[in-house]
C-alpha cells in the first residue's frame, strides 16, 4: 500500500501521517521527490483505515500495491535509483561497463587486464576471489590474498572494484576490501546472505538465480532493503532453459520488464549468460539496445589457460573493440 502526498503538503503533516500508520502496525518509507512525496507501507496493511488516511487533506490518495515487492517496486520510487560508487553513476541513463577475469589468479594477470580495461574505457573491475564452482575439484579463488591483489589493482587503477561474497561468513572479509559485493546466481535465495548483505552500507549487485523468474529476483532484493540497505543492482546473467548450445539462454525482455516494475538499476552479464566468447559482443549489443544500465564482461589475457571460464573471456583487444562499438551505438541512437 502506497500513500501519495499532495504537492507541497507541509513536512510535519507527512510525517504526522506516519507516525499514525506507525501506530496503525505499519512501518512506513518515505520517497521524497522534487514536487511529491510517497510513503509506501511494509507489513500487514490489513489494519489501516484507509477512510481515515484518505480524509486527511494533504493525501492526493491511496493506493493498494499488488505485487508482493514493496520497496523494490516503481511505485514506491517512481524515479529511478542511481548508485554511486567512487564517483562511478550506475543508473543515471548512461551505459558503465564492469570488466575483468571471472577469477583472480596471480598480481601479474590482475594488473595487465586491469589497466587494458580501464584504457578501453571501463568504470568498475571485476574479479572472483572467492569463487562456487559446481564441481568440487574446480579452482575455489585466492581468498583473502586474491582481495589484497584486487585492492591494489583499485588503487594502481583507481577503479572501483567489486567481487563476490559467498556466505555470511566470509561476508565481513569481503566487505572490507570490495566497493560493491556481488551476491551471485547460486545465492540469489541465501536469504541469511541477503539479510546480512542488507545490514551492509556497500552496494550490492545481486544476479539472477539460474531458474528465477523476475519477481522472485525482485523478492530477493527486497530481503536486502528491507533491513535498511537501499543500494542494489540487479543483474540478468541468462536463466536455465532446455537450450544447450549456450551455457544459458539471455533473458533481454528481463531488461523491460524490471525498468517498468522497479526503480532499481539493471545490468546484463553476457560472459555467464553464453558461455561462449563469441557472443558476447552481439548479446551487449542487444542489451544495450533494451536498455540496460551497464554491461558485466570477463576478460582475460590468456584465455586457454584461465582457471575458470576461458571459454566466455574476452581478449583484451577483443574487449576494446566491444568498447568502440558500444560507444558507437549509443552516440547513433
Amino acid at each position: 500500500m502506497i500513500v501519495i502526498m499532495k504537492a507541497g503538503a507541509p513536512k510535519r503533516e507527512i510525517e504526522k501521517i506516519a507516525k499514525r500508520l506507525e501506530i496503525m502496525g505499519c512501518i512506513p518509507h518515505k520517497s521524497q521527490g522534487d514536487n511529491y512525496c510517497i510513503i509506501g507501507l511494509v507489513g500487514d496493511t490489513t489494519k489501516v483505515d484507509l477512510g481515515q488516511i484518505e480524509a486527511n487533506e494533504n493525501v492526493e490518495r491511496v493506493l493498494k500495491v499488488q505485487h508482493p515487492f514493496k520497496l523494490a517496486n516503481r511505485l514506491f520510487h517512481p524515479e529511478d535509483t542511481v548508485i554511486e560508487v567512487n564517483g562511478v553513476k550506475i543508473g543515471d541513463g548512461n551505459v558503465i561497463v564492469i570488466a575483468g577475469p571471472c577469477s583472480v589468479e596471480s598480481e601479474e594477470q590482475l594488473l595487465s587486464i586491469a589497466k587494458s580495461v580501464k584504457a578501453a574505457g571501463a568504470s568498475i573491475l571485476r574479479g572472483g576471489a572467492f569463487k562456487p564452482r559446481t564441481s568440487p575439484y574446480s579452482f575455489q579463488g585466492l581468498g583473502e590474498e586474491g582481495l589484497k591483489i584486487l585492492q591494489k589493482a583499485r588503487e594502481e587503477t583507481g577503479m572501483p572494484i567489486i567481487t563476490e561474497a559467498l556466505c555470511p561468513d566470509s561476508f565481513d572479509i569481503v566487505e572490507q576490501y570490495a566497493d560493491i559485493i556481488q551476491i551471485g546466481a547460486r545465492n540469489m535465495q541465501n536469504y541469511s546472505l541477503l539479510k546480512k548483505a542488507g545490514k551492509s552500507n556497500k552496494p550490492v549487485l545481486l544476479k539472477r538465480g539460474l531458474s528465477a523468474t523476475i519477481e522472485e529476483l525482485l523478492m530477493a532484493a527486497e530481503y536486502i532493503m528491507v533491513e535498511g540497505n537501499t543500494q542494489v543492482i540487479l543483474c540478468e546473467r541468462g536463466i536455465r532453459t532446455f537450450e544447450t548450445y549456450t551455457r544459458n539462454t539471455l533473458d533481454i525482455s528481463a531488461v523491460p520488464a524490471i525498468k517498468e516494475l522497479s526503480h532499481l538499476p539493471i545490468i546484463v552479464d553476457p560472459s555467464h549468460a553464453a558461455g561462449r566468447w563469441a557472443m558476447v559482443s552481439p548479446l551487449s549489443m542487444a542489451a544495450v539496445a533494451a536498455g540496460t544500465d551497464g554491461l558485466m564482461i570477463e576478460v582475460h589475457n590468456d584465455p586457454e589457460h584461465a582457471l575458470s571460464d576461458g571459454a566466455q573471456s574476452l581478449r583484451p583487444k577483443k574487449f576494446e573493440r566491444l568498447m568502440k562499438e558500444i560507444e558507437s551505438m549509443i552516440s547513433n541512437h
